[in-house]
């Protein structure tokens, strides 16, 4: 890992700590990199993004897209692809093979107001006690121009349509779609839908063609290359 402090200037690496040039880590001229910030090796990020720090962290082999923004303390695992125009709040967490698309926003604030209740003073932008968070774990999708709620979980190699909103939790290998987001199937590793339907299933067993497969087990659906672990 490599921690990135200040602005981004020339160079593939600029951004990186004084003296240091690693070559693997490609930072556009116009990106922002504030202080604090841990970029992993081969990873992207481009034009205009900004990257707050302290405590934020980019794991290896990332794509952070032009004029995405990412807050403090957000931690970003490896293989992950955030397109371009994607907001990044703090308290969001995304483990590594997630792919979020163009124009995605998530949120983390359950009572969102810009001032105090007297309208006297500006509310703080740090996280408070209103703040939650949002977890994305592996291998999902976030379609473009997305809506992410907050206090929820989107589960592994979900696969999320594009323009939904996102107002509870998303199992594993769920097919989400529409205002608000509702189950209408499951996908496989590699992002195929093998079941769709108007009312999931009580029972499910599928061999996709990437060699998994695929069965609800109490009410989750689980691969079998998990299930043996």
């Amino acid at each position: 890992m490599n921690p990135c402090v200040g602005t981004a200037g020339s160079g593939l690496a600029s951004g990186l700590p004084s003296g240091t040039r690693n070559l693997s880590v490609r930072i556009h001229d116009t990106a922002l990199v504030e202080a604090g910030v841990s970029i992993g090796d081969g990873t992207s990020v481009w034009d205009n993004a900004h990257i707050r720090g302290p405590g934020t962290t980019i794991g290896d082999s990332c794509i952070v897209g032009g004029k995405t923004y990412i807050a403090a303390g957000v931690s970003i695992g490896s293989r992950v692809k955030l397109n371009a125009n994607v907001y990044v709040c703090a308290a969001v967490v995304i483990e590594d093979g997630v792919m979020v698309s163009a124009g995605t926003i998530f949120t983390n604030d359950v009572f969102p107001r810009a001032a105090t209740p007297d309208l006297r003073r500006l509310r703080p932008s740090e996280p408070d006690d209103s703040t939650r968070p949002t977890w994305v774990r592996e291998g999902a999708t976030i379609g473009a121009g997305c809506l992410i709620g907050c206090d929820l979980e989107i589960g592994r190699f979900a696969m999320i349509g594009m323009g939904s909103v996102v107002t509870k939790a998303v199992p594993d290998f769920a097919l989400m779609v529409g205002h608000p987001a509702r189950l209408v199937g499951y996908v496989d590793r590699a992002g195929r839908p093998f079941a769709r339907f108007t009312t999931p299933p009580s029972h499910l067993s599928h061999i996709c063609s990437d060699g998994y497969r695929y069965e609800m087990v109490e009410g989750c659906v689980v691969d079998s290359l998990a299930a043996a672990r």
